[in-house]
């Protein structure tokens, strides 16, 4: 979780006034990415620190074009599969749709239900298991991203990460980079022939260096940590990064929520499913300033977090996404 993150280019706005450069030739994903750096434009820099190499953290930080920001309804579209018989060659993978959640909620406040959530809780799977190693299984998209030489068309490979961390000591990680997944159809379309079809996926397996282990349980210390005071889209992301750094207790994870209740700007959006499959509960923030929203979803029962997306709005399309498939704790790595 603690790796080194590379950072290719960042989305940019579209440019309808620029031509498009001429297509370079067809080159293996290794070659791609060096020859994306080498062309890439200058674009804002990022924000002050480097993230964990499977944590997606870019609030802030994509450039969008300017415009009304809006909230999402119910996208019921389906994500886009290739077609195998394609002929325009384009590498496998799908273009990714927003996470679909019920109309007619969007000016209903998060923070009572969040409040009413954490009330029933019941313990998590985990908090049954016994074992010095924390252990994460997560799949993370859209950090780094590969954008053409103008901005216009993105591109991203969903990576799969098992973490495993003593607290107060060293950690493994091992990292499986799939297949890649678009924002839009047209990325898609510019993509396609330039990435090699069939690449094997690289793995890596890297030692990591320790981290903190005490996580506060206080309301306080909570919204410290989550830094709730630079608002709902900070308290996104550092929700995020939380579940994925620790086995959180019930107790705790119940004061997670309450934290989250009052910070002001969360929506309630009801009961969804996430891109594993899994039914849970959603919250939205739409950053208005950045032109984004945040979405976070909860298990309703346990009250663990399954997954967090970011998506840029006017036009809607997808920035990042992050789940949280298995959380556990166990005296075994590998």
């Amino acid at each position: 979780m603690f790796g080194e993150q590379r950072t290719r280019t960042l989305l940019s706005p579209a440019d309808p006034a620029r031509e498009l450069p001429p297509e370079p030739p067809r080159l293996s994903a290794r070659e791609l990415i060096a020859w994306a750096d080498s062309t890439a434009e200058p674009v804002a820099a990022r924000r002050e620190g480097r993230l964990p190499r499977r944590m997606v953290l870019a609030t802030g930080a994509i450039a969008v074009a300017a415009g009304a920001v809006v909230v999402l309804g119910s996208p019921d579209l389906p994500e886009v599969a290739p077609d195998p018989a394609d002929p325009s060659g384009a590498t496998a993978g799908r273009v990714l749709v927003p996470v679909a959640y019920r109309p007619g909620a969007t000016d209903v406040a998060a923070g009572p239900r969040l409040r009413a959530l954490a009330d029933g809780l019941v313990d998590a799977p985990y908090e049954n298991s016994a074992g010095r190693f924390t252990y994460h299984h997560t799949k993370v998209w859209g950090d780094p991203v590969m954008t053409s030489p103008d901005g216009r068309f993105s591109v991203a490979f969903a990576r799969e990460s098992r973490d495993w961390w003593t607290p107060g000591g060293t950690g493994r990680q091992t990292t499986s980079e799939g297949v890649p997944e678009y924002p839009d159809q047209a990325s898609r379309d510019y993509w396609a022939g330039l990435l090699a079809v069939n690449e094997a996926s690289s793995v890596d397996d890297v030692p990591q260096p320790p981290f903190d282990p005490v996580l506060p349980v206080d309301r306080a210390g909570l919204a410290g940590l989550l830094k709730t005071d630079l608002g709902a889209g900070a308290a996104s992301v550092e929700t995020s990064k939380t579940f994925g750094r620790y086995a959180v207790p019930r107790r705790t994870r119940a004061e997670i929520l309450r934290v989250l209740a009052d910070v002001p700007g969360f929506q309630w959006r009801g009961e969804v499913t996430d891109r594993a499959g899994r039914d849970g509960v959603a919250v939205t923030f739409d950053d208005r300033v950045h032109g984004t929203q945040h979405l976070l979803i909860f298990q309703a029962r346990t009250g663990e977090l399954l997954a967090w997306e970011l998506v840029t709005l006017g036009p809607v399309r997808m920035s990042a996404y992050e789940l949280i498939l298995a959380t556990d704790r166990t005296d075994h790595v590998g």
